[in-house]
């Protein structure tokens, strides 16, 4: 698809930012497991953080396309950092600014797009995986608030994060329809972080492991209707595969980059490794592969902008930009030879960081089903 002329300078931009800002720092802040809490303050100061939300909360009121194609490009630099300005944008932003109320906006959602607080998604639980509608944390009301209790699992800025999307069970009976979504900041009483992870890749931030022991929360912070809290998590499913795909696209893109950048300069039998057959062709299909990926995800985003039903496409995306992430980031490595397998240079922490996007948001296995049910 052709971009406008607003989407590409609201690329440009983040690819500016995440070439001078991120990338110089990424293998320091890789090796340390964490990432100056700063970043995200500049991240919002360029409109990084609240980029589909309304101006008059502080957002940069942009469309879904555009969106995405940031998240490509602060991923080229970043995995890691990518999932926490994604969680923080979609779903907590986008789902606040959709059913929060005027004082949930005032109190949360000003305050996420500012830079001044990070949002983090409580989906998922240590057994539930892929089958969300599984969950066992529960929010039984008592006076005037909710108490809930319960552990997360696999959760993006958990200990980092200033304000949760938590999902709970409020009626056992009712099913999938007595499930609930609540907006609350983390210092409550009872917010507790079990565990930190050491991960593979993404080791920019931090993933955690929550418990909710007794923590109390005001009736206020029920975000939507009671019940509802699945159909908001679910709803969510199609855009955020679309950014998982943008994301392995930037993952790619930049392991692409890498290798070429090799191969202009490493010569063997008197010229650069670029003029062999066996080289160049391995660069241009990994090209190939890069842009059809990109392609797909704009197409689905694009669909999703115009109130289109995206399911299938978005799965799509994901599916083929998760997959071929892995494969160009493997043949990156081996354009580097030996020095691929090292980590003085870039490709081999892509590889690393690239590995979880067949993962989250639907393992591949899943976008088949969801594919093959609408083929």
């Amino acid at each position: 698809m052709l971009l406008s002329d607003d989407q590409v300078r609201i690329r440009d931009l983040a690819r500016d930012f995440a070439t001078n800002q991120i990338a110089p720092h990424a293998a320091q802040w890789d090796r340390d497991e964490q990432t100056p809490r700063d970043l995200f303050d500049r991240m919002a100061d360029v409109g990084l953080m609240g980029m589909m939300n309304d101006p008059q909360w502080g957002g940069a009121g942009l469309d879904f396309t555009t969106y995405v194609l940031a998240i490509e490009e602060i991923s080229a630099a970043d995995g890691g950092i990518s999932n926490v300005m994604a969680a923080n944008n979609s779903p907590v932003g986008v789902a606040l600014e959709d059913l929060g109320t005027d004082q949930q906006k005032a109190d949360y959602l000003t305050k996420l797009t500012s830079g001044e607080w990070i949002g983090s998604i409580h989906l998922t639980e240590p057994h539930t995986g892929s089958d969300a509608a599984a969950i066992t944390t529960r929010a039984v009301r008592d006076g005037d608030g909710w108490v809930i209790n319960g552990t997360k699992a696999f959760i993006t800025a958990g200990s980092l994060s200033d304000v949760a999307m938590i999902i709970a069970v409020t009626d056992p009976q009712a099913g999938k329809r007595g499930i609930s979504a609540f907006i609350t900041p983390t210092d409550n009483p009872g917010y507790r972080v079990i565990a930190q992870e050491h991960k593979l890749g993404h080791r920019t931030n931090d993933t955690c492991q929550i418990a909710f022991d007794d923590m109390r929360i005001p009736a206020t912070d029920l975000l939507g209707e009671e019940g509802r809290g699945l159909a908001i998590a679910l709803g969510n499913l199609s855009a955020g595969r679309i950014g998982v795909a943008a994301q392995a696209v930037g993952g790619a893109r930049a392991a692409l980059d890498a290798a070429h950048q090799y191969a202009k300069e490493r010569e063997t039998f008197g010229r650069p490794i670029v003029e062999h057959q066996a080289i160049a062709f391995k660069l241009a299909d990994m090209a190939t592969q890069v842009e059809a990926a990109r392609q797909l995800y704009l197409h689905a985003a694009q669909m999703r902008d115009a109130g289109l039903e995206c399911a299938r496409e978005a799965s799509m995306a994901k599916l083929f930009a998760s997959e071929m992430a892995e494969r160009v980031a493997s043949e990156a490595i081996q354009i580097h030879g030996g020095y691929g397998f090292l980590n003085d240079f870039p490709v081999e922490k892509i590889y690393r960081d690239v590995r979880v996007y067949q993962i989250y948001e639907g393992t591949s296995e899943v976008q088949k089903i969801m594919i093959s049910r609408q083929v």
